[in-house]
């Protein structure tokens, strides 16, 4: 009896420790899927502060929580179950859309250096493109609604970055990395939003109402410091998401045959680190890093006209096929 009890307890260890294998693999496997798609996290924190400007304090919160809402849904009802179907039907279309994804992120990225060497073009197209509404509660809708539209898109390269990262894991543990990556990216990117467009309040109070003169002078310190941390944290955003999306073109390209792009970077990034052996693989790695962005950048604009010209109208033109009911 108490061998059988013994060999009870071991099969039950046993099967223990395979599941606590089991649960400490799909948690590393969701730390990587998430690190992958680190771009596209880091642009959705840049973009989304600019959805709450304009608006006054008490509304910022709310609408930060409401895109946060809306984003998890496009997560988990609408990509988490596109991508697992994607994955058991027809993986051979994850590489494709990835690059789709990725030729995306680099147009964004271009899109954005463009309109920082020609900012009075980009303001005169936005302003054309873009007319705001004259009613606080129309332009909070619209831009709750807009937010979440964009964020659809950059979720969706998130979730299938994601998932491309997981090629060799059962069915059941990528839909659990993928439930983990929703949750773990939405709670980081926009409590960090949260945690920005309130940043400049807490200064203030601060400033204003500091008990001590070390308090008042870091309320000071606040207030000076957003501008430039979200001009820092657009520019990291921007670029981040030119090396992500170049480097997924790159890989994805290689994928199919054309290597040729790949082992060119290759070959400038081990003759990066035979000239400065002492940096080793960082210098290697930043070799490449900077090559994926160069070419990326190049990509995306060059992808800027083709949109302008070609798919922003066909896109029109689709729309233009199912008109919206006038409003009373």
């Amino acid at each position: 009896m108490s061998v059988g009890l013994l060999g009870l307890l071991d099969d039950v260890t046993a099967l223990a420790k395979v599941a606590a294998a089991s649960i400490d693999d799909v948690a590393g496997q969701a730390a990587k899927a998430g690190l992958k798609a680190a771009g596209a996290v880091i642009d959705d924190t840049a973009v989304t502060p600019n959805y709450v400007t304009g608006f006054s304090a008490d509304r910022e919160l709310p609408i930060v929580w409401r895109i946060a809402v809306g984003s998890i849904r496009n997560k988990l009802l609408i990509l988490l179950p596109a991508a697992l179907a994607l994955s058991f039907f027809a993986p051979w279309l994850i590489t494709p859309l990835l690059m789709i994804g990725g030729a995306y992120l680099c147009y964004e990225g271009a899109e954005k250096v463009f309109e920082a060497i020609f900012p009075h073009e980009a303001h005169a197209h936005e302003a054309e493109a873009l007319p705001q509404p004259a009613d606080p509660g129309k332009l909070e809708e619209e831009r709750v609604a807009g937010a979440i539209q964009t964020d659809f898109i950059l979720s969706a390269e998130i979730m299938t970055i994601a998932l491309a990262a997981l090629p060799d894991l059962p069915f059941w543990e990528q839909a659990l990395v993928l439930v983990i990556v929703a949750f773990g990216i939405t709670a980081a990117v926009y409590g960090a939003v949260a945690l920005i467009v309130k940043a400049d309040d807490f200064g203030l109070a601060l400033a204003s109402k500091g008990r001590t003169g070390v308090g008042r002078a870091t309320g000071r310190g606040i207030l000076i410091a957003m501008p430039w941390v979200m001009q820092t944290l657009s520019i990291v955003g921007t670029a981040a998401m030119i090396w992500v999306g170049g480097g997924i073109v790159i890989h994805g390209l290689a994928g199919f045959g054309f290597d040729q792009i790949e082992h060119l970077i290759e070959a400038i990034a081990h003759g990066a680190e035979e000239m400065l052996p002492a940096l080793g693989g960082f210098i290697e790695g930043l070799a490449t890093i900077l090559a994926d962005l160069v070419l990326g950048l190049a990509l995306g604009l060059v992808l800027i006209p083709v949109a302008g010209k070609l798919i922003g109208p066909a896109w029109k033109a689709i729309r233009g096929l199912f008109p919206r009911k006038a409003e009373a």
